[in-house]
C-alpha cells in the first residue's frame, strides 16, 4: 500500500493525462478481475499457486514500471514488494506441505514463483523503454490500480480472515512507515 501510495501514485497525477489514467486505469481493473475469475475456476492449491503466480509477474511487471519512473522508485517498488513475495512463498509452501507435496515439489514451486517477479520486472523495463508523457501515465495508473486491488481485494480479505489485533494492525502501519523512511533515506 505505501509504494503504491508513495511511488505510482505521484507519478500518475504528475502526468496530467486523464484519458491515459482512465485507460491504463480501467485496463488495470480488467485484467485484476479476469485474474480473480481465472483463479476461481482452477481448484485447490493449483489455483493458489496459479493466482499468486500472476500476482508475482504483475509485481514485476509494477518494479520495471517504478524503474521507468527512476531508479529510487524502483528500488523502493522492489523492496516492498520482495517482503511481499516472501510472505507469498511463505503461504505457498506451508499449502503445499499441508497437501503432503515432497520437499523438492515445494522449493521447485517457490523458486520458480520467485523467478517471475525478475521476469516481470525485465519485460516492465524492456515494454517501458524510452516511453514518457501520457503513454508512460498509462502504465502508471495500470501498476497503481493492479498493486492497490493485489493488496485490498486478495492480501487484505484474507487478513481478515482471523481477528484483528493490535499487533497486527501496528505491523501494517510500521511497514508503511519503514518504506517511508527508506525513502526518504534514499
Amino acid at each position: 500500500m505505501a509504494a503504491a501510495a508513495g511511488e505510482l501514485l505521484p507519478n500518475v497525477v504528475h502526468e496530467k493525462s486523464l484519458w491515459a489514467v482512465v485507460i491504463g486505469g480501467g485496463l488495470g481493473v480488467l485484467v485484476m478481475l479476469a485474474v480473480k475469475e481465472l483463479a476461481k475456476k482452477a481448484e485447490g492449491y493449483i489455483s493458489l499457486i496459479a493466482t499468486v503466480g500472476v500476482d508475482v509477474l504483475i509485481d514485476g511487471l509494477i518494479i520495471g514500471i517504478g524503474f521507468a519512473a527512476g531508479a529510487k522508485e524502483g528500488i523502493l517498488l522492489t523492496i516492498a514488494l520482495t517482503i511481499e513475495l516472501l510472505f507469498l512463498s511463505l503461504s505457498v509452501a506451508a499449502m503445499l506441505s499441508q497437501a503432503k507435496a515432497s520437499r523438492g515439489k515445494v522449493i521447485a514451486t517457490t523458486f520458480g514463483i520467485a523467478l517471475l517477479l525478475p521476469l516481470g520486472a525485465v519485460i516492465g523495463v524492456v515494454l517501458l523503454a524510452g516511453l514518457s508523457g501520457s503513454t508512460l501515465a498509462g502504465f502508471f495508473a495500470f501498476g497503481l490500480v493492479a498493486l492497490l486491488y493485489l493488496v485490498t481485494e486478495e492480501l487484505l480479505v484474507e487478513a481478515h480472515e482471523i481477528p484483528d489485533t493490535p499487533l497486527t494492525t501496528a505491523t501494517f502501519f510500521v511497514g508503511f512507515l519503514l518504506l517511508i523512511i527508506i525513502e526518504e533515506t534514499l
